[in-house]
């Protein structure tokens, strides 16, 4: 017991060392040790390599056994999506912070997407393996779609978001909330390409990838920033658009057109460029032919329905009409009372003005001919979804479509408002040409022009289709003009009933008559 609690001292405090063993020739290593720079001494020298590498180097069938590489590609799959959501380091402007925050910068999407493109396309020739690394990319995904939900929540429930729902003439930028938004919702756009490209997130079947819940989420995302933007565009062009059915009289020495016209001339091209940074993602593009559409389709309705106004002559200037019963009041008083004696200031020496008078003005209305062109070449600006794409090349035909029915609709007009359009053609010809603009224009836009044409002409009043079927104007305009479609369904009724309605009124030797029987025929049949 003595000797445990006092140590012998002769004995030594540790061991001996051992030998050194034998040392081994490393040439390789040593001369590798010696050369390294202090520059080398840097994390870029611990660069885990890609796991592509370590894909094409092992067998597949080692890999789904020992499952090394799956936890590795889960780390790194998850390394990268905390890093897409890292803050930039790159300076910006104050304007774009929102709470101490920076917007998410461009790209960052489309480099995720390219490394989950990589590592399934290294796969593609084993099928385990593959269903595999679709399994681990729940996770992460589901992660990220959580953190851009939550990074999104308060910005769209900010004022600041829809305080100015469309930008400018003087504001053509999107505010800092705005931009934030718009950075999340091009995030998930870019990230949704990866995700066409490998047709991921497109089977409803539980046995398939599992992703179209992913696909969805960010869908929503691009939605609920999209929307209410372009809404906010849509909600201060349809007034204008709606004004073009009412004639207003200008004053201009230049070209004349409606002052709704005039106003979207100035507006239309910051327009076109605010939609063009909204529907950047291709789930966006949809949305866009629907604004397009709509605002086509509320214009052919208002300018269809325009009143024919007469051009009136022009006004008289300043002065002379109440010049002229003065004069008549002094010719005719002039035989019946002595002269009277002139007032002095008529001998008071009259000074040159200053300045000529400006000509008086002339008061014109515009055509409809004229605002339909304007409007139509006003359109051609706006973006239109792609045509090179499968997935939206419907929806730019229908767009193209649309397009094509105002520049039917202008050509129309300038026809029927020619009075040399009748001249030297027989009644065929003159049925047959106007079959021809109207063939690809909806029967109820063509309608209402032609039946003020045979009004005008055949000095008959034809009240308007709404007050022929028994409703009211309103009704009719949300029952049957409500869009390409529903007019195309109500075109066949309304026509029978303004065909029985020009039966009665002796009126279906005409031309609208014969015109509309061809058109209720091919719709019958």
């Amino acid at each position: 017991m003595i000797s445990f609690k006092h140590p012998n001292p002769f004995r030594p405090n540790s061991r001996p060392t051992s030998p050194n063993p034998p040392s081994r020739p490393e040439p390789a290593m040593v001369l590798e040790r010696t050369s390294r720079p202090l520059t080398k001494l840097s994390f870029s020298g611990f660069k885990r390599s890609s796991s592509s590498m370590s894909i094409s180097s092992p067998p597949p069938t080692l890999l789904v056994q020992d499952g090394s590489y799956l936890q590795a590609l889960s780390l790194k799959l998850s390394e990268a999506v905390s890093k897409a959501m890292v803050q930039p380091t790159v300076p910006v402007p104050v304007g774009e912070l929102v709470g101490g925050r920076r917007p998410i910068p461009a790209g960052r999407g489309r480099a995720l997407g390219l490394l989950i493109a990589s590592e399934l396309k290294a796969c593609r020739n084993n099928p385990h393996l593959h269903k595999a690394i679709l399994r681990s990319l729940h996770r992460p995904l589901s992660v990220l779609l959580s953190n851009l939900s939550a990074l999104l929540l308060p910005l769209l429930s900010s004022p600041a978001f829809l305080s100015s729902p469309a930008p400018t003439v003087q504001a053509p930028n999107p505010n800092a909330t705005q931009l934030h938004a718009l950075a999340v919702a091009s995030f998930a756009g870019e990230l949704l390409e990866t995700f066409d490209e490998m047709s991921l997130g497109l089977d409803n079947d539980a046995r398939g990838d599992g992703l179209k819940a992913i696909r969805e989420g960010l869908d929503s995302l691009i939605g609920r920033v999209v929307n209410p933007l372009i809404g906010g565009i849509k909600s201060e062009l349809m007034p204008l658009l709606e004004s073009l059915e009412n004639p207003v009289a200008v004053t201009s020495t230049k070209a004349c057109l409606h002052p709704s016209i005039v106003s979207l001339q100035a507006i239309m091209p910051v327009y076109a460029r605010a939609l063009a940074r909204y529907t950047t993602a291709l789930s966006s593009q949809t949305t866009l032919a629907t604004f397009l559409i709509s605002i086509i389709w509320k214009a052919l309705v208002a300018v269809a329905n325009r009143p024919q106004v007469k051009p009136s002559p022009p006004t008289t200037p300043l002065g002379l009409s109440q010049l002229t019963p003065l004069a008549k009041r002094q010719h005719t008083t002039a035989g019946n009372t002595s002269p009277a004696t002139p007032p002095p200031a008529r001998f008071a020496l009259k000074l040159p003005p200053s300045r000529p008078s400006s000509p008086p003005g002339i008061s014109v209305t515009p055509s409809a001919a004229a605002d339909i062109r304007a409007l139509h070449d006003l359109m051609v600006l706006l973006p239109r979804p792609l045509a090179e794409c499968d997935a939206t090349r419907v929806a730019r035909e229908a767009v193209d479509e649309a397009l094509s029915d105002l520049t039917a609709l202008a050509t129309l007009l300038e026809n029927i408002d020619n009075p040399l359009f009748k001249v030297g053609k027989s009644r065929e010809a003159i049925l047959e040409e106007i079959e021809q603009i109207t063939a690809d224009l909806p029967t109820l836009i063509a309608l209402p022009v032609l039946l003020r044409s045979y009004s005008t002409t055949e000095l008959l009043s034809i009240p308007s289709i709404s007050s022929i079927i028994n409703i009211s104007e309103d009704e009719y305009r949300k029952s049957c003009l409500s869009g390409f479609g529903r007019a195309e369904q109500c075109s066949s009724i309304i026509g029978h009933s303004v065909l029985d309605f020009l039966r009665v009124q002796g009126g279906l030797q005409s031309l609208v008559a014969q015109w509309l029987a061809n058109r209720v025929d091919a719709v019958d049949h």
